[in-house]
């Protein structure tokens, strides 16, 4: 969902940047624009099978909502959101490529559009992650009016890897 809507600035869906085509794309959030919508796009074999059996949903069909998804992805189109993610992106990334030369605690600066993500490492070779220096840096951000988002895996209790968020 998040790498949706154009976000990647090349695509209009993140996993088209992989050359995959899945069968089953979800969406949500984004397409209601604040409103209770979501939908479901799928293959055709997929949706005839779905469309045979009895399936339950609640908002399903509201024409109000309907509309303000065709009327989301409108604005989309007609502002060039997609080309600006990307001239934006661009621009970001090119920044946080300046600031790793300078600060070697950012292991490492990828992604796609305003698809980004800023590793924090302890050391560059090891890759050992910053984790108290990137809770510092997520609060000063939050205090200077900028939202950012932890990713990323930690060891578990049994020293398994598990997702973080």
């Amino acid at each position: 969902m998040q790498a949706g809507f154009g976000r990647t600035g090349t695509h209009f869906w993140g996993f088209e940047t992989q050359g995959v085509i899945p069968d089953i794309v979800t969406l949500a959030k984004g397409i209601g624009n604040g409103c209770p919508l979501a939908a479901v796009v799928t293959t055709p074999q997929i949706a005839g099978v779905l469309a045979r059996r009895i399936h339950f949903n609640t908002f399903g069909g509201n024409p109000v909502v309907c509309a303000q998804g065709k009327a989301v992805l409108e604005v989309i189109e007609k502002e060039k959101l997609q080309a600006n993610a990307r001239a934006i992106g661009n621009h970001i990334i090119t920044g946080l490529e300046k600031l790793k030369r300078k600060h070697n605690i950012i292991g490492d600066v990828r992604g796609r559009g305003l698809m980004i993500g800023i590793e924090l490492v302890k050391d560059r070779i090891t890759k050992e992650p910053a984790k108290s220096e990137c809770a510092r840096v997520l609060e000063s951000c939050k205090d200077l009016g900028l939202l950012l988002a932890k990713a990323g895996f930690t060891e578990t209790s049994s020293g398994l890897p598990r997702p973080c968020a």
